[in-house]
């Protein structure tokens, strides 16, 4: 019996490995992913908020703020998924991806805590995979953001505000948009001369203001170019940079830390560029041809 075993051991390993290899590559796997489909004129979603909110309370000398994400579609999807980044002070300090399966809406809570007056900037993606039939897929997507300027100081009690209404607060304001302003200015200066690139030839904004120019598509775009470009956009995003920063050499630097990325998009509306600076100075580029 043991020479029968002994004898039969091969047969049952390769057996085994094949079994394994035939779910492996079988299997359906399904996880989270940003692809861009077709825009389903037929779905719109009945809401899409970013919000921040402080808490009034310290926690151990920090303060907390509150970061939600929550969007609704008007049907069920396949795929549904939201994608969030949280700037503080002009760096990445949050990462938010929820996703789920055959429902119409996501809700995502976290919690960034803070320690000196700041300028928090939250963006996010709200994106739906919708199958048509089993071959036909479109999908449905929205950007919403918000800003939250945190006051922390020993002159005043602890306080945030949206839109300045004192007097105090528009010189805060000032200060937290100036110092943010001039230290991602010139990150940008130094990475766009490093890569000779040359930025007459593009239109360049930072990401989170991208939220606003959802509707407001660049000269010559159309709305539907213009939609199928910010999904393409958040394809890359989601890919390399919420999943990482790859680098030249194959390596992948964690995102956190890192400048806000700044969008360039070519005037003959032929390229979109992202520019990403990683948590050490290092300037990355991310391509992607423009076709319709």
């Amino acid at each position: 019996m043991r020479q029968r075993l002994k004898e039969a051991m091969p047969f049952l390993v390769i057996m085994c490995i094949v079994a394994l290899g035939i779910q492996f590559i079988y299997k359906p796997q399904t996880e989270e992913s940003i692809i861009f489909f077709p825009i389903n004129e037929n779905v719109s979603y009945e809401s899409a908020t970013t919000i921040l909110m402080l808490q009034p309370e310290k926690k151990n000398d920090h303060y907390e703020v509150n970061w939600k994400v929550s969007s609704k579609l008007d049907s069920p999807a396949y795929l549904r998924q939201d994608v969030g980044f949280l700037f503080m002070n002009g760096r990445l300090k949050g990462l938010m991806n929820e996703w789920e399966q055959n429902t119409d809406q996501i809700v995502e809570e976290s919690t960034i805590k803070g320690k000196e007056s700041s300028l928090l900037q939250a963006v996010s993606f709200h994106y739906s995979e919708i199958h048509e039939t089993e071959t036909e897929f479109t999908s449905a997507q929205k950007m919403s953001e918000d800003a939250l300027y945190v006051i922390d100081s020993n002159f005043s009690s602890l306080n945030a505000f949206r839109e300045p209404g004192t007097d105090a607060e528009k010189e805060w304001k000032n200060i937290l948009d100036k110092v943010t302003t001039q230290q991602l200015d010139y990150l940008w200066e130094k990475a766009i001369t490093s890569l000779e690139i040359p930025i007459d030839e593009y239109t360049s904004f930072p990401l989170t203001r991208l939220p606003q120019l959802e509707s407001q598509p660049l000269e010559g775009f159309t709305q539907g170019e213009w939609d199928r470009l910010i999904g393409n956009l958040w394809e890359g995003l989601y890919k390399n940079y919420y999943l990482g920063i790859k680098k030249e050499d194959g390596s992948v630097i964690e995102s956190i830390d890192s400048a806000i990325p700044l969008i360039l998009v070519k005037n003959d509306r032929k390229e979109v560029l992202v520019l990403l600076i990683d948590k050490n100075g290092e300037a990355s580029l991310l391509k992607q041809q423009i076709s319709f």
